[in-house]
């Protein structure tokens, strides 16, 4: 597994966590059961301290760092490209794809952050909105409609995360 002490501290991964090979996992980070971990994410614990919370997707080429703290709640998808830096990501947040999310920004509860959006340092997302752009802004509120497609997609992770640990073999 693609994971990396540095420093003195080391990663802690939880139950039922799939990570891809090709992802790394160094220093000061705590990940919680039942996540995936895509390919060729990068979480660097280097600086500052990680946590991601249980039942999280951080899909492929995600980057997460920081230079204090990034805390990532439970059932949080973390879109495909995503750079994360020193944020809060609360409980059922979605962040979509190629998005920016910069210090000391909050994306709270069942909020979501459209693909290719920059949440600029500070900002905060509040519960049940929908922001995107450049800088990101409201465009919308979250929908019963919306949480029945994150919560699908949750369940959907959570089955491909267990094929992986069962199945999941390189071959040559």
């Amino acid at each position: 597994m693609p994971i990396y002490e540095i420093n003195g501290k080391r990663p802690v991964i939880g139950d039922n966590t799939w990570i891809a090979p090709s992802a790394e996992i160094i220093g000061d980070v705590t990940i919680g059961d039942n996540c995936y971990i895509g390919f060729g994410a990068i979480i660097r614990g280097d600086f500052g301290s990680i946590s991601i919370g249980r039942h999280c997707l951080i899909e492929e080429s995600v980057v997460v760092h920081c230079a204090a703290r990034v805390k990532i709640m439970d059932f949080v998808i973390i879109g495909h490209k995503v750079m994360l830096h020193d944020a809060t990501v609360e409980d059922h947040a979605l962040v979509g794809m190629q998005s920016m999310i910069c210090d000391n920004s909050v994306i709270h509860s069942w909020s979501v952050v459209a693909e290719q959006s920059l949440v600029m340092k500070h900002q905060e997302i509040p519960n049940g909105k929908i922001y995107g752009g450049s800088p990101a802004k409201e465009i919308g509120v979250v929908t019963d409609k919306h949480r029945e497609r994150f919560n699908f997609g949750i369940q959907a992770y959570s089955e491909l995360t267990q094929q992986y640990l069962k199945s999941f073999r390189r071959i040559d």
